[in-house]
């Protein structure tokens, strides 16, 4: 069954759709005018490394089975469509015309999948025993999640890095850690068939790069019945992305893992120890090992430090989160507080520099 799929978002969205899109679905990105035209005249292109094989893939989305469109957030229905992803940085879902749109999606009650790193305050919710109320301090506008049922949306762990080349449109994605993404089931059956049909046709893909062979592509979907399973990424956001902030500027993902490993490895295990804390089973989580290890290939500062870099007011907070959580246990590390004040300082800056 070919599925109607909107996805609010169209540069790291664009690397799920690029997988979907092989199953024949329609594709509706929202997006910024700039990009929604360019993907309308032009789809978009997809870089992939696979293993094995010096030069990239290139999945250019008007030669896949499915269909792309992209638009603005504006004269959206989401009841016309089965499954609905959310791929923009959280604090972009207050922004006017996307935050009637989500508003209009939590009030549709369509299966709804988050691919952020900030897990929406309604995926939260699923999560047992906490203060809800006391971690919306966290969120750039606790509000606009107001009318979500928890069990209509699930949280996709946006596991594969990719970035747009600055040299280049911004139709193009390049993928520069091909991992999977992983994704908790819903609450319904309804999303949890959709999600289990979609796994299988990734699954299935084999590809032709143009010389006749039919090769596997990495970056796959799997779903999982844990809910704390997407919340692996949460020990490599506080030892890794959150750490490439420094004081006046910003560092690599790599150095922020790697300078002082011993830091790196005390954050860490004390974020996958607070996650089994919450209910998730070791087996859940990626070890510390696993994750140093990816992250010497990881040679650019995360998004949340060039976006600060680049004086953004808000950013996503999932530092903030993690150490309101885990407060909730009785329980601090050192490193994460002064992490989560420097990051206050350079937000705090930001916005002084603005208002100025």
């Amino acid at each position: 069954m070919a599925y109607n799929i909107l996805i609010l978002g169209a540069a790291y969205g664009s690397l799920l759709a690029s997988k979907m899109l092989f199953g024949g679905h329609k594709i509706h990105h929202v997006c910024l005018p700039a990009e929604a035209d360019l993907i309308n005249a032009e789809g978009f292109r997809v870089r992939l490394p696979v293993k094995g094989r010096k030069d990239p893939v290139v999945l250019d989305s008007t030669k896949l089975p499915g269909k792309v469109t992209a638009g603005p957030a504006t004269g959206i229905n989401p009841a016309d469509y089965d499954l609905i992803g959310l791929a923009m940085q959280e604090p972009q879902y207050r922004s006017p015309g996307v935050r009637e749109l989500l508003d209009a999606v939590a009030k549709s009650r369509v299966p709804c999948m988050s691919i952020m790193n900030m897990p929406p305050l309604p995926y939260v919710k699923r999560i047992p025993g906490l203060d809800y109320a006391a971690l919306e301090a966290a969120y750039t506008d606790a509000r606009v999640w107001d009318n979500f049922d928890p069990a209509c949306l699930t949280l996709c762990s946006p596991d594969p890095q990719a970035i747009r080349p600055p040299d280049e449109k911004v139709n193009v994605l390049m993928v520069t850690l091909p991992t999977n993404f992983k994704v908790a089931k819903f609450d319904n059956e309804k999303g949890n068939t959709i999600l289990r049909q979609l796994e299988k046709e990734i699954d299935a893909v084999r590809f032709d790069p143009g010389d006749g062979s039919k090769i596997e592509l990495p970056v796959k979907l799997r779903v999982h019945d844990s809910i704390f399973v997407p919340l692996a990424k949460w020990s490599m956001l506080l030892a890794g992305n959150y750490r490439c902030v420094t004081e006046d500027g910003m560092r690599t993902a790599q150095e922020a893992v790697h300078t002082d490993i011993e830091t790196s490895r005390s954050v860490y295990n004390f974020v996958f120890d607070l996650c089994v804390k919450l209910g998730a089973n070791p087996s859940d989580l990626v070890p510390f090992e696993k994750y140093a290890a990816a992250a010497q290939s990881l040679v650019r500062p995360a998004s949340a430090a060039r976006a600060l870099q680049n004086g953004a007011p808000n950013i996503e907070r999932a530092d903030k989160l993690v150490q309101l959580i885990a407060k909730q246990k009785g329980l601090s590390h050192p490193a994460i507080d002064a992490q989560v004040a420097l990051v206050d300082r350079r937000i705090a800056a930001n916005r002084a520099k603005a208002a100025a």
